[in-house]
């Protein structure tokens, strides 16, 4: 005869996987929705399928990605295996670019006082920041807005030197070279996802004062510190709206045809 103390154990058992599956469905079932909305499957025995097209678990994990990916702040103690790590920078480095120009530099923060120096430039900018806001100064004082000194891995994104000799695509548009920077590292945010690592892009910063730590030569510009490593937890929302700092907007206010959005 089974106890009853042995029925309660497997009780809460059954009851703790449940929940579980539960709280997996609910953080995938955003993606799902995306995808089922999104994305027109079908069979690859359809005569008329794209030949080109994925199959149908990989689309969805595109999908998923994208739904899923979140700018994160809160890291757990951990590594990234160099094989990774590597990894992630050859996928940021397919990204798209402007006339093929890959203005992207990546630099690996390794030694822990410059990381600290970069901290704190980063907490100097969110200071100055939170003054600007103005009536949402202690608001936003109250946010996590980076994870500089938690994660596994820092990096420092930046646009390469001597950018102007590249007219392809630039001539009337020469931020685009930020715009393929901003690609690359969407490349290594989504991969990291996959891979379930956590990414936060860090944006406060003086960019004259983190060039002139980390030696760029002239003309180039860091765009982003990058906090790179396993999560404490992936957000179900982004973190701005959970925090009720922002919503995001109805994708149909957002698109328009032949005429700007009304």
């Amino acid at each position: 005869m089974v106890s009853r103390g042995c029925q309660c154990a497997a009780t809460a058992g059954i009851l703790a996987k449940s929940l579980t599956i539960l709280r997996y469905n609910m953080l995938n079932s955003q993606a799902n929705r995306y995808l089922l909305m999104n994305a027109n499957l079908r069979s690859p025995t359809d005569p008329l399928v794209n030949p080109h097209q994925f199959d149908d678990a990989e689309i969805a994990a595109v999908y998923k990605a994208i739904a899923l990916r979140r700018d994160i702040r809160h890291f757990r103690p951990g590594s990234v295996p160099e094989a990774q790590l590597t990894r992630l920078l050859a996928a940021a480095h397919q990204g798209p670019s402007v006339g093929f120009m890959q203005p992207w530099r990546f630099i690996r923060i390794t030694d822990p006082a410059l990381r600290t120096a970069i901290h704190a430039l980063v907490e100097a900018e969110r200071c100055c920041t939170a003054e600007a806001l103005g009536q949402r100064e202690d608001e936003f004082m109250r946010l996590k807005v980076e994870g500089v000194l938690e994660c596994a891995e820092l990096l420092v994104a930046a646009l390469m030197e001597g950018r102007e000799r590249y007219v392809f695509g630039r001539r009337t548009l020469p931020e685009m070279d930020l715009a393929s920077v901003a690609c690359a590292i969407q490349n290594l945010w989504l991969a990291a996802r996959a891979e379930g690592l956590g990414l936060g892009w860090v944006s406060l910063f003086d960019p004259e004062a983190l060039a002139t730590l980390l030696a760029m030569p002239p003309g180039a510009w860091p765009v982003a510190v990058l906090c790179l490593g396993p999560a404490e937890r992936f957000y179900e929302k982004p973190m701005l709206e959970l925090e009720g700092w922002a919503e995001r907007q109805p994708l149909h206010t957002l698109v328009a045809e032949n005429s700007w959005p009304v």
